[in-house]
């Protein structure tokens, strides 16, 4: 079922009017979609939270309803204050049930990896959301990997997903979403003895170097 919202259409726009509206509860926004006129909307500050909190977060799909208007939408983008995380502008676009529609989907990792069961690996998880592209009504909640097979030093890519049909992946199929590495692989850099005696090395060169330099300055002055 279909999760269906009220809005109005926002006549007041500007810094101020957004103000306003923020402070009576409401998030000022704007719908747009492919052929079709821009509109400004008014949403109730509370729908919007408990879309961004449901289990299909931003890739939701709801209907909004304003001046007797259904239009079938998802969030393209939000705004949000960086010092207190209030809710400052959300962006609507229109979608076609029937026509694809690119998205971000989270990657959920399932099992345990052998390399870190049983020979002292960790995972480092590298692609965290991927891109996918499919119908409205085919976007998954997660893309789930089940890494227990993994050995020290393997990795799962995008390549070895699989993933229903209707469902496009818009990443290197060669691009490793998890690997299984070893401690000492992320250890930190060389040791700072190293650096410096590296360092050490290649000063008397370059003192060397302009000694040279100079003596044959001096030598065409003479001459």
């Amino acid at each position: 079922m279909t999760l269906v919202i009220k809005a109005e259409k926002r006549t007041e726009l500007g810094k101020n009017a957004s103000g306003r509206l923020r402070r009576q509860g409401f998030i000022p926004a704007i719908l747009y979609g492919e052929k079709v006129e821009s509109i400004p909307l008014i949403l109730k500050k509370k729908d919007l939270i408990g879309i961004l909190k449901s289990e299909t977060g931003e890739n939701t799909i709801f209907r909004v309803v304003f001046d007797s208007e259904e239009r079938d939408v998802m969030i393209k983008e939000v705004q949000i204050n960086p010092i207190n995380d209030e809710l400052l502008h959300a962006d609507l676009i229109q979608i076609s049930m029937d026509k694809p529609v690119r998205v971000s989907v989270p990657v959920e990792l399932t099992g345990e990896a052998i390399g870190v069961k049983t020979e002292g690996g960790i995972v480092d998880f590298l692609l965290r959301e991927l891109s996918i592209e499919c119908l409205p009504r085919d976007i998954p909640e997660a893309i789930k990997v089940d890494i227990s097979n993994l050995h020290i030093h393997q990795s799962f890519k995008v390549q070895n997903l699989e993933v229903p049909a209707g469902i496009k992946i818009l990443h290197d199929p060669g691009a490793a979403i998890v690997v299984i590495s070893s401690v000492a692989e992320e250890a930190a850099p060389a040791p700072a003895e190293e650096v410096v005696e590296a360092a050490e090395v290649k000063e008397p060169e370059v003192i060397k170097k302009e000694r040279k330099k100079e003596e044959e300055v001096e030598e065409e002055k003479k001459g």
